[in-house]
């Protein structure tokens, strides 16, 4: 009973360790990415990797033989938003600071006015500003001029909060 205790009081603080200290780190930044589909996997895959490792194997009823939980698992076990949530929620946060500054400054100009010159030849490649129109699509606003929404903080910090609690992989 005792060292079960013990496994769980160790469970949580490693817990705690991953969401102030390595989420951090590795999340410095992503207001401003542009991720791919595939872009998108990479994340997940790690903090699947490093539940797997603070929650460790789990032995087979049946068989008694020892395998690593399964994402279904994990999800269930770590009932806090995936890492993919957190980044859109970041960057929906970011465009709406962005779209109030202004189009005088800079941050402004740069993701959201089309750049000048001609783009390489091929499959275009993501903009910043695809995701920002993309992320509503998920939540069930198609349509939403997300601009003008932004205007609008309180309106705004709802949508945020919507995409961060949406339970979509």
């Amino acid at each position: 009973m005792e060292c079960e205790l013990q496994i769980l009081v160790y469970k949580n603080i490693k817990i705690k360790i991953y969401r102030s200290i390595i989420l951090p780190l590795v999340l410095y930044g992503c207001e401003t990415w542009s991720l791919t589909l595939r872009e998108e996997c990479r994340p997940r895959v790690f903090e699947n990797r490093v539940l797997r490792r603070i929650f460790g194997p789990k032995r087979a009823e049946v068989t008694g033989e020892w395998r690593k939980l399964h994402n279904e698992e994990l999800s269930k076990l770590y009932c806090s938003p995936k890492i993919v949530r957190v980044i859109k929620a970041k960057r929906m946060r970011w465009a709406g600071h962005v779209v109030r500054m202004g189009e005088r400054r800079g941050v402004y100009r740069v993701l959201l006015k089309k750049g000048e010159g001609k783009r390489s030849l091929g499959r275009s490649s993501r903009r910043w500003e695809d995701n920002i129109n993309i992320d509503p699509q998920e939540v069930g606003c198609r349509g939403m001029n997300w601009i003008e929404v932004a205007q609008d903080r309180d309106r705004w910090r709802g949508f945020v909060n919507a995409v961060m609690n949406l339970r979509v992989p």
